[in-house]
């Protein structure tokens, strides 16, 4: 037996007598990030290309922490890339050589314990304040693009005013409700040991504050009415299910468009064609500004896009 599962089976054990105890338990387990992933071969010179430079934000325990950026293209546009748990900025290489030959600006960050940035812990309120920093340095974004937590991040960012025109979720979540579903299924917790964990990180990350389901809840809190969404999904996704877009597309009404994916899972669906071309096109489609088109950088309402799903 291997060490992850000795522990998940003392767990498991461990709920069957106290949940609370199993809470306890559980919670350095799921706030643990990993092993760094590193950059893949096909991603190297694409990272390697960037502007790097860093931001500096409150951190998860809130003494300070340098969250490195990367930058690419001069673009008037900005298009700010946020990426998912236990990844890096340079799983979105193939997007960025898109929109870099589209003549973005694009910007990408790897989050405390994330890549090439110190640290050993890191939760959405890091994705939160460096997207806000990136904001300071840059102005008003065209889109963030994130994937699976980071779609996350976008989508609560802008919701809170971080100025966006458009947003895109890859296998996006809509709450972080799902992720303690995740590893409640991984670990194999019973319902009442879960909803021991979630408590037990409520009070720890988010002493005396309101409850951060319901802060960090995209699907209780939609996007302004002048913000467009595209999100892209598999049905078959292991790791965040496809009913999370599902429902994100249904609050946020005609403002949303969902593109189905099979086949694609949850992290190759990034750099898939159908993902990279969708994407494109969304970002690089003209606003319509009281009634008729302009370009990316004019002001103005970006359109509201009919919800479809494509296979």
């Amino acid at each position: 037996m291997s060490a992850a599962s000795a522990i998940a089976t003392g767990i498991r054990t461990a709920g069957a007598v106290s949940p609370a105890l199993a809470g306890r338990l559980a919670f350095p387990l799921f706030m643990r990030v990993g092993r760094r992933t590193p950059v893949a071969p096909a991603d190297r010179a694409t990272h390697a290309a960037a502007r790097r430079g860093t931001v500096r934000i409150p951190g998860l325990r809130r003494a300070g922490a340098d969250v490195v950026t990367y930058e690419w293209g001069t673009g008037a546009d900005t298009v700010v890339l946020a990426h998912g748990w236990q990844s890096r900025a340079s799983v979105f290489a193939p997007l960025v050589r898109e929109l870099r030959s589209e003549g973005f600006r694009v910007v990408a960050f790897d989050a405390p314990a994330n890549g090439d940035s110190p640290g050993r812990g890191t939760y959405l309120v890091d994705h939160l304040d460096t997207i806000t920093e990136l904001q300071h340095r840059h102005g008003a974004f065209h889109a963030i693009v994130g994937h699976s937590f980071g779609a996350l991040a976008a989508l609560v960012a802008v919701h809170d005013g971080i100025a966006a025109r458009r947003v895109v979720g890859v296998a996006g979540a809509g709450s972080p409700d799902v992720f303690i579903e995740g590893f409640g299924d991984v670990v194999g917790l019973d319902r009442p040991s879960r909803d021991a964990l979630a408590r037990r990180f409520a009070a720890r990350l988010f002493p005396g504050g309101p409850d951060p389901f319901e802060r960090f809840s995209a699907l209780r809190h939609p996007l302004p009415d002048a913000t467009s969404l595209l999100l892209v999904h598999d049905r078959g996704d292991r790791r965040v299910p496809f009913t999370q877009s599902q429902r994100l597309a249904e609050v946020n009404g005609p403002s949303a468009r969902l593109v189905a994916t099979d086949g694609l899972g949850h992290n190759r669906i990034l750099r898939a064609d159908v993902t990279l071309d969708e994407v494109t096109a969304f970002l690089t489609a003209a606003d319509v500004v009281g009634g008729r088109t302009a370009g990316r950088s004019g002001a103005g309402q970006a359109p509201r896009l009919e919800r479809t799903t494509a296979s």
